[in-house]
């Protein structure tokens, strides 16, 4: 399994994208900030990206990025725990 870092930036209102948000909850993830997740899969960030590209406009960004250690982060302790356990070398 990888930890995948999923963030995009999106033009439209928040409420179109929920197929987007749906898509993303089907993973065992974690929210980072507003527009950003790890999410657990044994797919690639391209299956994951062509995956999750159906649901935005042409105007939007998404990447999808490989997550390893070593790490930092400054927020939720349950977010940096989670983190933790689930990131590899």
């Amino acid at each position: 399994m990888s930890l995948l870092l999923v963030t995009y930036d999106l033009t439209m209102p928040e409420d179109n994208y929920s197929k987007l948000h749906d898509e993303v909850d089907s993973y065992s993830n974690v929210r980072l900030s507003e527009t950003s997740y790890a999410i657990i899969t044994d797919k690639s960030p391209s299956k994951v990206c062509g995956e999750l590209k159906r649901y935005i406009d042409a105007n939007d960004k998404i990447f999808v990025i490989n997550l390893k250690r070593p790490f930092d982060g400054y927020g939720s302790e349950l977010v940096n725990d989670w983190l933790k356990k689930t990131m590899t070398y």
